[in-house]
């Protein structure tokens, strides 16, 4: 190791970004939880459909039942003692598997927040976030410390440079830059909003908002970096964000990214915070300095390896898409864990046929009998998702008598406002094709171009 990584490695900062960062992210994710209870989601999501879309190698993480509602208790109530500190490490944990298993129960419901969430949570257990202004501290001061390696706090930065230059890099392509696709059909969508709405229809704004968008994500990360220009790029990601959350329906995600880019910020401003809100909640005055947090080298080797791990699998995954032969957008294999925001416009329609295959006898199927309209609408457009509801419409009729169920598609997808166009091989029985993670030759070419990464 050189002599500046081992001074880097052996350097400190005062621990009071990891606490704001704890406290914040701790309080957003109740939040969520909390909103999906109130609006119903749970019940509408978990458990009212009859059918899940489970994750490749995750087909056992199944929605409980009734018991789903004590599963999102239980991830409200870690967030809740995340974000006070109080027996952190297994809080995280818990956050963690929590937040994860309610991610996997269905892939239908898949957002890029979701992951991110999880992201942070599992970084979350392996950091000293609980060491400072937390119960934890509060009620065992042995365990307080005032300062943590740098590394620590420099690993969350990490991964909000890697989400926002990934999603910077994803938008470099000609859909995105040439076309002002998809921003050109959403846009004017949002034509009726105050102030605002009459330029949304402009096609010029859809180019503004496309380019400045891809620059946004590509810098961001380096001006918040900045001493010079955090304030500046501060107020930008405010305004980004909240621009995003007016315009389109993507849940908690802004408010989350707003917040998480406060890590950027240097420890005076995260002190200064934490004193105010102790004044503000009356709590007792700060202990006096206690020693900076020391692992042995044996811990710190081990922290550091898994911290290795985990960000070569972060840079990797995205790029996994390198490893198929066709269009992305198209096929979407590899798509997924990219950090691909809000990239495209894709309809989708699909009916299926199954055929007995002893009589002969074909039957069509109303999807809408086994599906809600959100794993409809995501079904029709995804091939995994394609092969998925055919292995359990292959099963559900030979359970009602039909021998060896052959199961066909005729699926028409649109993208990005191209005209829909025949998706998937409609002479392929899907009831026989594996869901794995190799390419899939029965999806139909694109016969267009998305040039870019």
């Amino acid at each position: 190791m050189g002599e500046g990584l081992r001074r880097y490695f052996h350097s400190y900062l005062p621990a009071a970004p990891l606490a704001t960062f704890r406290l914040a992210f701790g309080l957003l994710v109740l939040a969520s939880v909390v909103r999906f209870w109130a609006k119903g989601w749970i019940e509408e999501l978990y458990l009212k459909p009859k059918f899940f879309f489970p994750y490749y190698g995750f087909e056992w993480v199944r929605p409980l039942g009734p018991y789903t509602y004590g599963l999102f208790a239980l991830c409200g109530l870690c967030a809740v003692l995340v974000a006070v500190g109080y027996w952190y490490r297994t809080a995280a944990a818990g956050l963690f598997l929590s937040f994860t298993y309610i991610e996997l129960m269905d892939k239908s419901t898949y957002l890029n927040h979701y992951y991110f969430v999880s992201l942070v949570a599992l970084l979350l257990v392996l950091l000293p976030a609980g060491r400072y202004f937390s119960l934890d501290s509060s009620l065992n001061p042995s365990r307080r410390r005032n300062q943590v390696p740098r590394w620590t706090v420099d690993a969350l930065r990490l991964l909000m440079g890697i989400v926002y230059c990934y999603a910077g890099l994803a938008k470099l392509n000609s859909d995105w830059l040439v076309h002002a696709m998809p921003l050109r059909i959403w846009l004017p969508a949002k034509n009726d909003l105050p102030l605002i709405g009459p330029l949304l229809g402009q096609v010029w704004v859809a180019y503004a908002f496309s380019w400045f968008g891809a620059f946004y994500d590509l810098t961001v990360p380096f001006f918040l970096l900045n001493r010079r220009t955090r304030a500046w790029a501060y107020a930008t990601v405010v305004i980004f964000h909240v621009l995003t959350a007016v315009l389109f329906p993507i849940g908690m995600f802004p408010y989350v990214m707003m917040v998480a880019a406060l890590i950027f910020f240097p420890a005076t401003w995260h002190e200064r915070a934490l004193d105010r809100l102790r004044r503000l909640l009356r709590l007792p005055e700060a202990a006096p300095q206690a020693a900076p947090l020391q692992y042995s080298p044996a811990r710190r080797q081990l922290l550091l390896i898994g911290l290795g791990v985990f960000f070569v699998v972060q840079l990797a995954v995205p790029f996994r898409y390198l490893l198929y032969p066709r269009e992305l957008f198209w096929t979407e294999e590899g798509y997924r864990f990219s950090w691909r925001v809000m990239l495209m416009e894709k309809m989708g329609q699909v009916q299926f046929k199954v055929v007995d295959g002893a009589t002969g006898r074909a039957r069509l199927v109303n999807n809408y009998e086994h599906l809600t309209v959100l794993q409809e609408k995501m079904m029709s457009t995804q091939p995994d998702m394609l092969v998925q509801f055919a292995h359990y419409l292959r099963d559900y009729y030979a359970r009602r008598g039909v021998q060896s169920p052959k199961v066909y598609a005729d699926a028409y997808v649109s993208l990005n406002g191209r005209l829909g166009k025949s998706f998937i091989d409609p002479t392929v029985d899907l009831a026989r094709v594996s869901d794995d993670l190799r390419p899939k030759p029965w999806i139909l070419p694109f016969d267009d171009e998305i040039t870019g990464l």
